[in-house]
Order: structure tokens, then sequence, then C-alpha cells
């Protein structure tokens, strides 16, 4: 039985088709009901044995609990959480309002740590034969600090230790849940688009900057990460920028921070020549 939160669209709709193709059972929450009821209705069609969905705002303890107690009774059994809802921010740490710092943080930090907590006691009553597993999406700014990106790199550094930190909590007690962090780079979603900014932020371009770097599909997003799980990998980089980001970073520590500066002033470049030839 799996869960997933942010099913509505991007990686979070891929991995329920991911799963649903292997006939899985599956609860799926997101804030957006329509998107939502669509993912459930095509997992269906694909072959899930159960599909249940609920609308939950990952960023309130007390609905994600709810969800949680109800879904242990509704299927009896927990095997597999994925935390993935998330969502965006472009602001430097001065443009940045407290509102929207406080917002991103509900979503991307406490919607995990929520869904992680409420699901534990669940988890640790499933069948060691079926397994039990949590998934926490971080992502490729989680193991590098971008700049415009500070509120957002900040949750998922967050994610990253809060999940390392779970992982060798349940090794010392023996527990036989598994935890695996994955850290998707640009992944071909709408998370952007749909995303707040500082006053002033040209979202258009930040948007057309994003599609440029992109290069994974949620498709393949969802299989990588499907795949770390049953390989029991415990952290799971999604696309090979994602990997660069992981190499780079653990191998020239600041010295990588111009190369990446660099990359992302070329795309930049790419976008403000096309708007200007559109023109």
């Amino acid at each position: 039985m799996c869960t997933v939160t942010g099913a509505a669209s991007g990686i979070g709709r891929a991995l329920a088709f991911a799963l649903a193709e292997h006939g899985a059972q599956l609860a799926l929450s997101d804030v957006d009901a329509e998107g939502l009821g669509a993912t459930a209705e095509q997992a269906r069609q694909l072959g899930a044995e159960t599909v249940h969905a609920d609308v939950v705002d990952v960023a309130r303890r007390a609905e994600v609990q709810d969800w949680a107690d109800a879904t242990a009774e509704r299927f009896g059994r927990v095997n597999l959480v994925i935390n993935n809802a998330g969502v965006a921010l472009t602001a430097s740490v001065d443009e940045m309002e407290w509102a929207d710092f406080e917002w991103i943080m509900g979503v991307n930090f406490w919607g995990v740590a929520h869904g992680t907590k409420s699901f534990l006691p669940h988890l640790r009553r499933a069948d060691p034969a079926h397994g039990a597993h949590v998934v926490n999406v971080s992502s490729s700014f989680g193991l590098f600090g971008m700049p415009l990106r500070s509120a957002y790199s900040a949750t998922k550094y967050a994610v990253r230790g809060f999940s390392e930190s779970l992982r060798n909590e349940l090794r010392r007690e023996g527990s036989g849940i598994g935890v695996t962090t994955a850290y998707p780079g640009g992944i071909k979603t709408a998370i952007v688009r749909n995303s707040r900014a500082a006053q002033g932020t040209d979202r258009t371009e930040v948007a057309a900057v994003h599609d440029t770097l992109a290069k994974t599909s949620p498709e393949i997003a969802a299989r990588v990460i499907l795949t770390g799980v049953r390989r029991g990998r415990t952290r799971v980089c999604v696309g090979l920028d994602a990997k660069v980001m992981d190499l780079g970073t653990r191998l020239l520590g600041s010295a990588f921070e111009p190369v990446v500066h660099a990359s992302i002033e070329r795309a930049r470049s790419k976008v403000v020549r096309s708007s200007a030839r559109a023109l």
C-alpha cells in the first residue's frame, strides 16, 4: 500500500501512474482537487488495485495526521510513504517576504516532517514480508545553494538532514524501515510556473530559464526514484544535472560555484536572445 503527496501533477502524478501500473493500492493527496481527481482516475485505468484521493494541505499537521490514520484504517497497512509535495519561490534574501518564507517552509519541509511522523507508527506495523519505506523528495538545490533560491534551498537542505537523521535513528534501533532521499535536478514540470516570486521578478523569464535547463521528464524521475527504493538506495540523484551537482560539490566544494553560475547565465542569455528575436 503506497501513499504519494503532491499527486495532482509533476513527479507526484508520475509516481502514482508508475505504481498503478504495478497494481498498487494507492492513497493520493494534493491541494489541487481537480488535478488530483484526474490523477486518481487515470491511475485506476492503469491498473491500480484501489485508489483513494484526498485533498490534504501537507503544511497543516492535523490534516496530515487525520489522513495518515484514515489511510491506515482504510487499507489495514502502509508500506511506502512518498513525501513529494513541493512549491518554489524565486527571491533574494533581501527581497523575500516573511509570509512567502513561511509558506514554502510549511509545504517543503513541514510537509515532509508531518508526513513522515504521522505515517511512521503505521509503517512500524507493516508486515516485514512486504517491507516498509519512506521516500522524502529533496532537490539538487539541497546539494548546492542557488542564488535567488535561498528559501527553497533551505527547505531542501532541511529535508536532507531530517531524512539522514531519521535513517540513522532507524538503523540504530534495528528497524527494517528504509529511508530514501531523492534529489531531482531540472524536471519538466510546472513547479516554477506555479511558484511565488519577489515583486518585480520577470516570472516569464524565470520559467523560460527553468524550461531551458530542465532535461528530465517526470516519468523518468518517477522510474529512477522507484528503482532506487527497490534497490534500497539511501540517496537517489535524478537526472544528469543532479549527479553533476552532487559530484561537483563533493570534489570541488565552493570552487564549483562559478561553474554552476556560468551555466545558469548561459541559459538566461539564451532566453533573452530568443525573446529579442521574437520581438
